[in-house]
Formats: structure tokens, C-alpha cells, sequence
């Protein structure tokens, strides 16, 4: 069965201020995600820290997201390398 994906409204936003080329990516990704949020071809890593936080690399991009229950997972961030971690 596939995962459902929600997004943060802040996420969405994110996703919206994105160059196209990066954006057809990440969909790409969430497609993938799908499927399996700890698939070893996206090279996920869990983040240290409290939560249950993973990240995927697109480029110079990060995906931040979590697993909620058996079968939906939250995307919490979607920014530049240089900024995602920031207040996480």
C-alpha cells in the first residue's frame, strides 16, 4: 500500500518558491516516498534530535519529513542546505 503525503502549509510554500527543475524532482522524490519512506536508493538519514525527523538530498536542497502513522508521512521543510536546519 502506498503512504499518503501531507504537507506543513509552510512546506507548500516552500515547494511553490522552488526553481521548476527542483520542483519536478522533489516530486519525483514524493513519488518515490510513496512507496517506501526508508528506501535506501533516496539515501535517507534520520536527523539527530527529538524527533522522528528524516532527510532526504535533492541537489542543494533538503527534504525534511516524518513518519505519522503505518501509512502517512508529513513533509515538514523543503529549502536550501543552507537554511533548513535552521529553528527545526
Amino acid at each position: 500500500m502506498k503512504y499518503q503525503v501531507h504537507f506543513f502549509s509552510s512546506a507548500v510554500k516552500e515547494f511553490q518558491k522552488l526553481p521548476k527543475d527542483v520542483q519536478e524532482k522533489v516530486l519525483h522524490v514524493m513519488d518515490m516516498l510513496r512507496i517506501d519512506p526508508y528506501s535506501e536508493v533516496l539515501k535517507i538519514r534520520k536527523l539527530k534530535g527529538g524527533e522522528d525527523l528524516f532527510r532526504i538530498r535533492i541537489g542543494n536542497y533538503r527534504l525534511i519529513y516524518k513518519i505519522e502513522s503505518s501509512l502517512s508521512l508529513l513533509v515538514v521543510r523543503i529549502r536550501h542546505r543552507k537554511d533548513v536546519y535552521e529553528n527545526l
